[in-house]
């Protein structure tokens, strides 16, 4: 799967072909990847993917997970200058935009791990780049919260409009999606979650709540409903996480981490 991404985003730049090698003969050169900010790297995977499909050498200065800060080299890479300088932007553009979102999830990660609750991600993310975004959250210290709708069953305010019982509606449920398989609903008032309580749910979702309507939440769960999992969602950002974490819920979701997520600098110098 990374090897067909990689070959995709390197064939979506070169189009017909890449005119500057029409013109001179290749040499053999070395350049570095530098971090012009501060961050977490990610998409390391993906580089030397693309790096052993092009006959490149990557040798790296961090790896996946691990902190940088402005100046240090990320990486080197070597082969011949025709290779090199056709693969610049989408290696680039690969480490920033993974390394740009694991940064931003570290920042989540790190205000909620005094707390016992994780962080996950969404399917909020940009067409045909879940897996390669996903993998980003996870590089930042996220938990991967549904790859799609095959994996669990999340019955969201919409599916709920269109659900008469919700209790027999999961009864039925049970019979035939995957035993393995969670079903979440979705409350956004605390009416619903109990309403979701009582129709046997894994997991509720407190969605747009407050953190004071979620801890109420969380008191009735733990009095009567101690095997189910909440989860909040909805106005989480970096100002209110920590409020959240505070209420007593096993998870926090937000889909910031991917669509917040500004584009760190990094650039590439032959040398």
């Amino acid at each position: 799967m990374i090897k067909e991404f990689v070959k995709k985003a390197l064939a979506e730049d070169v189009g017909r072909g890449d005119l500057y090698t029409l013109i001179e003969p290749s040499v053999d050169i070395k350049a570095d990847i530098i971090a012009k900010c501060d961050g977490i790297l990610a998409g390391q995977l993906y580089l030397d993917s693309l790096c052993e499909e092009e006959g490149l050498d990557i040798v790296w200065g961090k790896k996946d997970g691990e902190s940088f800060v402005a100046g240090n080299i990320l990486a080197i890479v070597r082969g011949n200058s025709h290779s090199v300088l056709k693969t610049e932007r989408t290696l680039l553009n690969i480490l920033l935009h993974a390394s740009s979102i694991a940064t931003l999830t570290n920042r989540y990660a790190k205000i909620i791990e005094p707390y016992d609750v994780q962080l996950l991600d969404t399917r909020k993310t940009r067409p045909l780049l879940r897996v390669f975004e996903k993998y980003a959250t996870k590089i930042g210290g996220a938990v991967n919260h549904r790859m799609g709708l095959d994996d669990s069953l999340m019955i969201k305010d919409t599916h709920l409009k269109t659900i008469k019982d919700l209790k027999s509606y999961i009864k039925k449920a049970r019979k035939q999606i995957p035993f393995t398989s969670n079903i979440e609903v979705e409350a956004e008032t605390i009416t619903i979650a109990k309403e979701a309580f009582e129709a046997d749910a894994d997991i509720v979702m407190c969605d747009n709540m407050s953190p004071e309507q979620v801890k109420e939440v969380v008191k009735l769960r733990d009095e009567s409903f101690p095997f189910v999992r909440l989860e909040a969602s909805g106005n989480i950002s970096l100002d209110t996480i920590e409020s959240y974490a505070k209420t007593g819920v096993d998870a926090i979701s937000s889909g910031a981490l991917i669509h917040q997520a500004n584009w760190i600098d990094l650039s590439m110098k032959i040398v």
